[in-house]
């Protein structure tokens, strides 16, 4: 009999962990190490970003080998935490290399994030991503690119290149649009070019759950039955929007020439999914996510939570899209500035990532103090 994670896999969603640790690559007989998470919870995928790579360096027993050969060769701080970072991202694709193998490149991929600091700043964006790219040196590499006006053209360009790029941070579906056109125009540069097409992956990570986040409290505020049945209702149906584009996009002609020339769709990649009020079911943001050709990165707390369901998953979106359209008119209705508040989220996103980034900055210097 298989569990509502198998399910949800043979559906078209691929799962993927929302976390990475030395701990989970060094102890693989462990409940939560990522090898026992690929063998019983199909976990075909690993994401990272700063504030999972503070949390996890703040473990100084496990890192403590590492960070006193590093102090020993006169590490900087940034060189420290480029090192023992790349490395856990090296480990876990070697982990998962069969996984990507047997799905043709199309999961088995593992994500590591650009410095947030350089948000704002696309020639430095692009050197770091090919650094990063050159220096795990993994095919089934994710460089992990903010879905930023400043990012755009470096995504189009690294993907020219031959780069496969994890777009993050993306609140609105507008924005999704931009990155959607990035990613094809720099497959149309590559296939122009004469080069091959067929070994470059992308994913857009849209992130989810903060998108309620913001918008239930003011709902609150207003006060009224109609804005209480608003509630939990914006997340969903802005995800939902951003599947319709890719269904439309993946029906254009411009797609179909690609296609023929060996591309692969970028697929939607579902970000921020474990549940922010404890009111909502844990697996809110993954049943009612569920649909072809998409990926799902989990917490390892949400992960479990759907691994425990009863219920089978179905596609919870290609018949919800005509009510998304109208969740998004009545938020109007009411007052929700929907563009002021998926803006305001994306500064926020970053600001959220480069404060983690400080903060792991100051644990790396204490570590090789």
């Amino acid at each position: 009999m298989t569990n509502a994670l198998q399910n949800l896999s043979s559906l078209g969603t691929s799962i993927w962990l929302d976390d990475l640790s030395r701990s989970r690559l060094i102890r693989p007989e462990s409940e939560n190490s990522l090898q026992n998470l690929i063998d019983n919870y199909s976990v075909v995928g690993v994401t990272t970003n700063p504030s999972i790579f503070d949390n996890a360096l703040k473990d100084s027993k496990t890192y403590a080998d590492a960070f006193a050969a590093l102090k020993s060769a006169g590490a900087s701080v940034d060189q420290a935490i480029r090192k023992v970072t790349t490395a856990d991202v090296r480990d876990a694709c070697d982990l998962l290399v069969d996984t990507f193998r047997k799905s043709k490149g199309i999961d088995g991929r593992v994500s590591i994030e650009v410095d947030p600091r350089l948000a704002h700043k696309t020639q430095e964006t692009i050197e770091q991503a090919r650094e990063l790219w050159s220096e795990v040196g993994r095919e089934n590499l994710f460089i992990k690119v903010p879905a930023t006006l400043a990012g755009l053209p470096a995504i189009e360009l690294l993907i020219s290149e031959g780069i496969s790029i994890n777009v993050t941070l993306i609140f609105s579906t507008e924005r999704y649009e931009k990155v959607l056109n990035a990613y094809v125009s720099g497959i149309e540069k590559r296939i122009a070019g004469g080069a091959d097409v067929s070994q470059i992956q992308s994913v857009a990570s849209f992130f989810v759950s903060r998108v309620d986040t913001a918008i239930d409290p003011v709902l609150d505020l207003m006060g009224t039955n109609e804005t209480a049945s608003l509630k939990g209702k914006a997340a969903v149906a802005n995800a939902h929007l951003a599947y319709e584009i890719f269904l439309k996009f993946s029906r254009s002609d411009r797609w179909k020439k690609l296609e023929i020339s060996g591309a692969w769709p970028q697929r939607l990649l579902w970000a921020s999914t474990g549940v922010k009020d404890p009111k909502y079911a844990k697996d809110k943001y993954v049943t009612e996510l569920a649909a072809p050709l998409t990926v799902n990165t989990m917490p390892e707390a949400t992960l479990r939570a759907v691994h425990e369901l009863n219920s089978t998953i179905k596609d919870s979106i290609s018949s919800e899209i005509a009510n998304a359209h109208k969740v998004l008119q009545d938020l109007s209705h009411v007052g929700i500035d929907y563009n002021q508040i998926v803006s305001d989220l994306e500064i926020d996103g970053i600001k959220k990532f480069e404060e983690s980034w400080q903060h792991l900055l100051q644990t790396v210097k204490q570590a090789l103090a």
